[in-house]
């Protein structure tokens, strides 16, 4: 029997606004989440339609076969835009969740879509920075010359808390006024609204301090830690901006990414003998799998010192 929900959402499209709604306020997705899996789901419903060559309705979903998904994976390899593996599994995985939600939310239930396989996709290692390139990241801004001193300030402040407490940039980003002064943990609210306790360096503690006295606008309450050259909120695009700027200036790779600082927190707590488990907490994944591939950046670093220091290699 069709619940309310699945009396207003009776066509595809429909359904997939409901489900974007579902995400954003009871699952709390962060808006990257979103518009990826929105633009799976836009995709997926056009697909079908040209496919079908008419308007897919909301039973229509439950009756999409095995064969019309392997075709819409073939079209999302071979079309205009082809993706990689990797994006393609997350945009399988993108509508499989569409589908879950169809299902349980607006009793249109598809079992079939359950027995299509995306592509292997060898998992990826993270690519962290080493020590002195992490610390050349974070000194760099204040050797810049365009840059007003406040600014040099909050860039070295961001950057720190990426390594220093192994933060996302979202998450270093969500600081208010109200949390500072920093004390010797701060709580974080991650990924799906998950809390974890990050304890806080003396060497974060200053960098923030000092960019709050050198910030020339005025800051108070749950207003944003973080601002803009003109006042405003301090966006992750500036921040990925800023951190391109600093790899040219001191010659890292492209893999030497804001992320990458929170990798190198990760590998190199790994490399001072920290437990996986507490880099588990630390870093708020919620696999111990996900914190499992740290190892094999670990275990590459110790063989190529072995391979550097050892007479016979």
């Amino acid at each position: 029997m069709a619940g309310p929900l699945a009396e207003t959402a009776r066509t595809a499209r429909a359904a997939q606004a409901a489900w974007l709604q579902h995400l954003a306020h009871e699952r709390r997705a962060s808006p990257r989440t979103l518009e990826a899996y929105g633009f799976a789901a836009q995709r997926y419903i056009g697909f079908l339609e040209q496919h079908r060559g008419e308007g897919v309705s909301l039973a229509d979903l439950g009756g999409v076969t095995a064969g019309e998904l392997r075709a819409w994976l073939a079209f999302l390899r071979q079309g205009d835009r082809p993706l990689s593996p990797r994006s393609m599994s997350q945009a399988l995985s993108a509508v499989r969740t569409f589908h879950r939600f169809c299902d349980i939310r607006l009793d249109t239930p598809n079992p079939g879509i359950a027995l299509v396989r995306g592509p292997r996709v060898k998992p990826s290692v993270p690519r962290p920075v080493s020590e002195d390139q992490a610390q050349g990241m974070i000194a760099e801004p204040a050797l810049d010359p365009d840059r007003e001193d406040w600014e040099a300030a909050r860039d070295a402040a961001v950057l720190t808390l990426l390594y220093g407490c192994g933060l996302r940039i979202s998450e270093a980003l969500s600081l208010t006024v109200a949390d500072v002064p920093l004390g010797e943990a701060i709580r974080i609210t991650g990924k799906g609204g998950k809390t974890r306790v990050v304890p806080v360096l003396p060497a974060v503690r200053a960098a923030v301090e000092d960019y709050l006295a050198r910030v020339p606008y005025p800051v108070a309450g749950g207003e944003a830690l973080f601002r803009a050259k003109r006042g405003g909120v301090l966006s992750p695009r500036q921040v990925q901006a800023t951190v391109q700027a600093l790899r040219g200036r001191l010659g890292l790779p492209d893999s030497a990414t804001p992320h990458a600082l929170r990798h190198s927190f990760a590998t190199h707590l790994l490399g001072a003998g920290a437990d996986l488990r507490a880099i588990q907490e630390l870093l708020g994944h919620a696999s111990l799998a996900t914190t499992q591939r740290y190892t094999q950046v670990d275990a590459a670093a110790l063989l190529s010192a072995y391979a550097k220091a050892h007479p016979h290699a």
